[in-house]
């Protein structure tokens, strides 16, 4: 990727609706030349897909929290299944530390919270869970 291509995906982050036209004008670029790029960009797989971020106004009403999990060794694949299963399991990432996984959950109330939490907390090979309910998001620099 080029300072163009980081030009081009930085614009896409903060508005994945602009046109390839508008793209160019603000890039000071032939259209052609955004629409050659952004088929690069997706074939390479450096763009997987277009969507929109959701602001606070749509996440109201949503209880959110960070779930820290210890697991039993080679059990990652079993736990991974089933927690795809669970609707409010919204993300799952691996870590290094202390803890395995890293779980982003989203409830309606803290009734479901507590519910998806137990839920997760007997699941075969989970040996700990840490959960950390959000209050507010300060700021989200996430594309």
């Amino acid at each position: 990727m080029d300072e163009l291509d980081r030009n081009i995906v930085g614009l896409l982050g903060a508005d994945a609706r602009m046109s390839v036209a508008t793209l160019a004008r603000r890039l000071k670029v032939a259209r052609s030349t955004i629409q050659a790029r952004l088929e690069r960009l997706e074939t390479t797989g450096i763009i997987a897909g277009y969507t929109i971020k959701l602001g606070e106004a749509a996440r109201e009403g949503r209880l959110r929290a960070t779930i820290l999990v210890t697991i039993e060794p080679r059990s990652q694949g079993a736990i991974l299944a089933r927690l795809k299963s669970i609707p409010e399991v919204e993300r799952v990432h691996t870590t290094s530390g202390r803890f395995d996984l890293l779980l982003q959950v989203a409830a309606p109330n803290a009734t479901q919270l507590d519910r998806v939490l137990d839920e997760i907390g007997v699941l075969s090979g989970v040996r700990s869970s840490e959960s950390l309910i959000h209050l507010s998001t300060r700021f989200d620099r996430a594309i």
